[in-house]
């Protein structure tokens, strides 16, 4: 099984990336799909998770702004940040977790938004 994350980058306030997370392995669309992130000193925690039929969660500090989305065709899951602030900068990993318990994480991408 891999998770390929990629589309991490240095951007200014109020910018914006798009995240890619490419899965390999595993039936993908059985899979509920999440970004998680992790800033220095700080535990990992999660940002936005989309399930397998579709529905979306978000925490509170990216609603609005992150939108997670997949394509199953594609066997992968996209992660849209727009409007970010310095407080976003971090290391982002994508998740797959299946209804069994079984997950498996992707290597981080680095994010970092400068003021």
């Amino acid at each position: 099984v891999q998770l390929q994350a990629s589309g991490g980058g240095s951007v200014q306030a109020g910018g914006s990336l798009r995240l890619s997370c490419a899965a390999s392995g595993i039936t993908f669309s059985n899979y509920a799909m999440g970004w998680y992130r992790q800033a220095p000193g700080k535990q990992r925690e999660l940002v936005a998770l989309i399930s397998s039929d579709g529905s979306t969660n978000y925490a509170d500090s990216v609603k609005g702004r992150f939108t997670i989305t997949r394509a199953n065709s594609k066997n992968t899951v996209y992660l849209q940040m727009n409007s970010l602030k310095p407080e976003n900068t971090a290391v982002y990993f994508c998740k797959a977790s299946s209804n069994s318990g079984i997950y498996y994480w992707g290597k981080g991408t680095q994010v970092t938004v400068s003021s």
